[in-house]
């Protein structure tokens, strides 16, 4: 499995970053050649599937998410997001946890990837790959005015 972490600090209140990074549409105009269709006319809660399409014609794969944990925050809780990935190529969980913090909020995205038809040796190069796209994410999704969300 590749693993990786990516944690962000924003002066964005925990419910609007928690609004921001769970637009699961939204995910897609960071990544490359992905597209994301979620059920119409239903929040997003536990049972939620939602599919992320990556590729060109033939060369596209399907990876399907269900959310299993879904916990917004409130009155200080921090909000928790849990997503396990169903597909036939990519499998593995994420979570998304939004704290609320004095200043605004702390981001952590955890995502553990196992793709199919690629061996172990793959894992870190994965790792990185992923840290940098989802990375990309979220800077683009909980970027506050005034300028960018910080890194750590």
């Amino acid at each position: 499995m590749a693993v990786f972490r990516i944690e962000r600090f924003t002066s964005l209140p925990a419910a609007e970053s928690w609004r921001r990074v769970t637009d699961w549409e939204r995910h897609a105009a960071q990544v490359p050649l992905t597209r994301i269709t979620v059920p119409m006319g239903l929040p997003t809660g536990v049972g939620t599937v939602f599919v992320a399409r990556t590729g060109v014609g033939l060369l596209a794969f399907d990876d399907p998410m269900e959310v299993v944990r879904w916990t917004p925050p409130a009155a200080g809780r921090a909000g928790l997001c849990r997503l396990e990935k169903r597909g036939s190529l990519v499998r593995g969980r994420a979570s998304i946890d939004v704290y609320p913090t004095d200043s605004g909020s702390h981001v952590v995205w955890v995502e553990e990837l196992g793709m199919r038809l690629l061996p172990r040796w793959c894992d870190p190069l994965i790792a990185g790959a992923g840290r940098r796209v989802f990375g990309r994410v979220l800077d683009s999704m909980l970027d506050p005015p005034g300028g960018p969300p910080s890194v750590r």
